[in-house]
């Protein structure tokens, strides 16, 4: 009778083993932990070093209720794991930090007998972008009823300080009609001038109402040459367009204005760089697949990005670029980008941007057929 002896490993052998299996999960890109029964971290992985920003030298030994603020929920978690009362959990967590941006992550824990647990961590990078898509929108709001309000009450003014300068005028001396006249018509002009900005301010809330087929090819293309009309020189504008990308339903003036605005406003950001000869402007379009929306899931999605080299958005307004009246430019109205805003939400679509000195990129999600 033949006997089939099991190999014995030696402690030396088992450590080996144990460090080969460890140095695999660097190859995962989610963030791994294993944790002992006392919360105590005995190894991290690669991806588990980028996300908490420490080396695996400073996890080791350190514990989860000092890793993170609120790690109650985490530890509540490895207690059932370790009682064996599932196979794995999974639960969506906010992992706080002490003076660190907190963590948005999906956790899968799971009971791993004598290395205790394993704790996976993904960021959840979705949860993340519907967060700031639903700041937008809210902000969005606010903005549509503080400057609908607002022009109402600059409005109903205009008209009246308009009427009274012309009556002004009529009653004139005839002989000082010529030097009166002047300031007349400087009470008249500056009235129409506001009436022309409140009229702007108003006008992005009305829904689109040139509705036909749009290729955004065509309307990149319209941009470009009325940019390179007002900057013939310094500056050129290169195309990465994707030519799969089909026609969609929307109003071509108003994308138009809106890749103008942003476009406009990039080319004069780039005044120094136009000067110097090497300023630049991309148009770069691509198709995005299985995108959220304003909370609607779209199979399909056009993925447009303007990008310059710039010196980028100044740090105090860059999270109010979009506010009504906030302009970055001496002499700026600050509506441009509002006006975009707002026509890229009537397209059910969203808009961001990605600044930092020599690089900024407004990015238009609009959902395609």
């Amino acid at each position: 009778m033949t006997s089939v002896l099991t190999p014995v490993l030696t402690p030396a052998a088992l450590s080996v083993a144990r460090r080969e299996a460890l140095a695999g999960l660097d190859l995962l890109a989610s963030a791994v932990l294993l944790v002992d029964a006392d919360g105590t971290i005995t190894f991290a992985n690669a991806a588990a070093e980028n996300l908490l920003e420490s080396s695996l030298r400073a996890l080791q030994r350190q514990q989860l209720h000092t890793l993170f603020l609120n790690a109650e929920e985490l530890l509540n978690l490895c207690a059932q794991a370790l009682a064996h009362k599932y196979s794995d959990l999974r639960q969506d967590l906010t992992l706080e930090r002490s003076g660190r941006e907190p963590l948005h992550v999906h956790s899968i824990v799971s009971e791993a007998g004598e290395s205790g647990i394993v704790i996976e961590l993904r960021e959840n990078v979705q949860q993340l972008k519907l967060d700031r898509e639903e700041r937008i929108l809210d902000q969005s709001q606010v903005n549509k009823e503080l400057v609908r309000n607002l022009a109402h009450e600059i409005k109903n003014p205009l008209g009246g300080i308009r009427g009274a300068a012309q009556l002004l005028e009529l009653e004139l001396p005839a002989r000082h009609l010529t030097q009166l006249r002047e300031y007349t018509q400087v009470i008249i002009k500056e009235a129409d001038r506001l009436q022309t900005l409140v009229d702007r301010l108003l006008a992005p809330h009305r829904r689109p109402h040139i509705v036909g087929d749009v290729n955004i090819h065509e309307v990149c293309e319209r941009v470009r040459s009325l940019i390179l009309a007002e900057f013939p020189a310094g500056l050129s504008i290169r195309r990465d367009y994707d030519a799969s990308i089909p026609e969609f339903r929307g109003d071509k003036e108003q994308l138009i204005q809106t890749v103008l605005n942003i476009a406009h406003n990039a080319a004069q950001a780039l005044s120094e760089r136009i000067v110097a000869g090497d300023a630049e402007l991309v148009f770069k379009t691509r198709v995005a697949r299985q995108v959220t929306l304003a909370k609607v899931r779209y199979g399909l999605a056009l993925d447009l990005h303007i990008i310059d080299n710039g010196p980028g958005i100044p740090p105090q307004i860059r999270d109010r670029i979009f506010y009504p009246l906030v302009s970055g430019r001496e002499g700026g109205s600050g509506l441009g980008l509002t006006l975009a805003q707002t026509f890229v939400q009537q397209h059910m679509g969203v808009i961001e941007c990605e600044s930092r000195p020599g690089f900024t990129d407004f990015r238009i999600l609009l959902p395609l057929p």
